[in-house]
């Protein structure tokens, strides 16, 4: 079965393969791409709860990935997920208090991007062979704060591909920006703009629907292509770790093929919980999406409302990957649920970029049955930490935390003790200071390496290799700009005049 890519805005029949998709990562009438239908499992979850990690990757991803060849899919899997990641297993499935926690952060930055970052770059140059393409590749993303590390980790020194990441400067965890403005790399440029998570990412966007800079980009052997969720090669590898979650909870025996779970995901792009959904349409007994927000609360109030409104005030918090307003990925939600109508969706969006604001109707409101989202304050975020700890000696990172607040929300207001899955998207380490201010009270007192090592006393885990390597590693990038200049701070640096 071939599966074909559609534009969320193109109403015409215009598709494009999965390879030329990727490339993209944006169409340039602004919409993301998205499966004109979507394919099933064809392997039993008997079968795939004896397979690894890789060998599930390849079953979920040549369904969406068509026009890749076998043996290109095997090795751009291979070379993905190998011994970059810290434990055998890619991720880990942790029972605690009734609830499975997947691990997704295993990887070299120690968070859930890098299951989708480590395989981008493989397949982003495959689909250039693939497609003929000459020009240098810019990869061109935007950061709450995990995804560009990830996306640098991944694309350094990446033969025909340079990568440009552009992060709030004051809204990262001290761990996170160190990541970033530390990385090697020839063909890597990393940037503080003096702005929040959303004037980052619209001032990306609207690169990319730049067709006069897409042209000057194109006269000096170069082109745009993303490494945020907003690119399919970023979304599918995504749908893995979830038929991985499922089919680890089968094979350990604690439910059987067939059984329903739930899912608690926290989101603020909204492409972690939408690969989840991506999950169930392929096939997955999914029953509930327990959709987490922290105090930037938009996704529950549309949930709530069917209204989506980013005119509000904006927060910085401790689980600063979810501090965002204009959650993308929530189009390809929103095309699915009007019936696939690219007009519908296409004027939702022109509001919400006019206006800032846009309701769905009913119909589309009973198209949303499936999920429950919820917020946690920072106070119930760092309850949960503690709580947690308290209970079981098990340890979670801000954003897990806020997965955890709320799925108890869950449970309340429903009783339903359906197994769940909480994404558990951050190692604790990341977010050192907030983690021991959860678990010990005020430890202002103490620097961030100190933190790092009591957390590693507490949670008795070994600090992660990604948090050594940063104890001694020299600052590499300290360029900062205004929103306004961002257009200006990538041509430079390219060196278009």
């Amino acid at each position: 079965m071939d599966i074909r890519y559609k534009s969320t805005r193109n109403s015409s029949d215009e598709t494009v393969s999965s390879s030329y998709a990727i490339l993209k990562g944006l169409a340039d009438d602004g919409g993301l791409y998205v499966p004109v239908s979507f394919p099933k499992l064809d392997k039993t979850i008997e079968e795939l709860s004896q397979m690894t990690y890789q060998e599930i990757a390849y079953e979920v991803m040549k369904l969406f990935l068509t026009d890749f060849t076998e043996e290109e899919l095997r090795y751009c899997i291979s070379h993905a997920y190998d011994e970059k990641f810290d434990v055998d297993s890619i991720a880990a499935l942790t029972k605690a208090d009734d609830t499975y926690f997947l691990e997704l952060f295993h990887g070299r930055t120690i968070a859930f991007k890098d299951h989708a970052l480590s395989i981008l770059p493989y397949l982003l140059t495959t689909a250039a062979r693939k497609n003929n393409v000459k020009n240098q590749i810019v990869i061109l993303t935007a950061t709450s704060g995990d995804t560009g590390k990830a996306a640098l980790a991944g694309f350094a020194d990446v033969e025909g591909t340079k990568i440009i990441v552009f992060y709030p400067k004051d809204g990262v965890s001290p761990v996170q920006e160190k990541q970033m403005v530390t990385q090697k790399g020839d063909n890597t440029f990393v940037v503080g703009i003096h702005g929040n998570f959303d004037d980052a990412q619209t001032g990306v966007k609207k690169m990319f629907g730049d067709r006069k800079l897409s042209e000057e980009l194109d006269e000096n052997g170069f082109q745009f292509s993303s490494a945020n969720s907003i690119n399919i090669g970023r979304l599918v590898p995504q749908v893995v770790y979830y038929v991985f979650a499922y089919a680890m909870l089968v094979k350990n025996g604690e439910i059987k093929a067939g059984d329903k779970i739930n899912v608690t995901v926290p989101t603020g792009n909204f492409g972690n919980i939408l690969a989840s959904y991506y999950a169930k349409q392929i096939g997955l007994p999914i029953e509930k999406f327990i959709c987490a927000s922290n105090k930037n609360n938009v996704l529950t109030d549309f949930f709530g409302t069917g209204t989506y409104d980013r005119n509000r005030e904006f927060f910085v918090t401790s689980s600063p990957s979810m501090d965002i307003l204009v959650s993308s990925n929530l189009e390809r939600l929103i095309y699915l649920i009007c019936g696939s109508d690219a007009d519908k969706t296409r004027d939702f969006m022109k509001s919400l970029e006019k206006d800032g604001t846009y309701t769905i109707t009913d119909s589309m409101r009973a198209g949303l049955s499936e999920f429950f989202a919820r917020f946690a304050s920072e106070e119930e975020t760092l309850g949960a930490i503690h709580d947690l700890y308290e209970k079981t000696g098990y340890v979670i990172d801000t954003h897990t935390a806020v997965g955890a607040a709320v799925y108890k929300k869950y449970r309340n207001e429903t009783g339903d003790k359906t197994p769940t899955v909480i994404a558990s998207t951050a190692s604790p380490f990341k977010f050192a200071r907030s983690v021991m201010t959860a678990i010990k009270g005020d430890v202002s007192s103490f620097s961030e390496l100190e933190l790092i090592d009591m957390l590693s006393q507490v949670s008795q885990r070994e600090e992660p290799p990604a948090v050594i390597e940063l104890k001694n590693a020299p600052i590499r990038h300290k360029t900062q700009c205004d929103v306004s200049d961002m257009e200006k701070t990538v041509k430079t640096w390219l060196g278009i005049k």
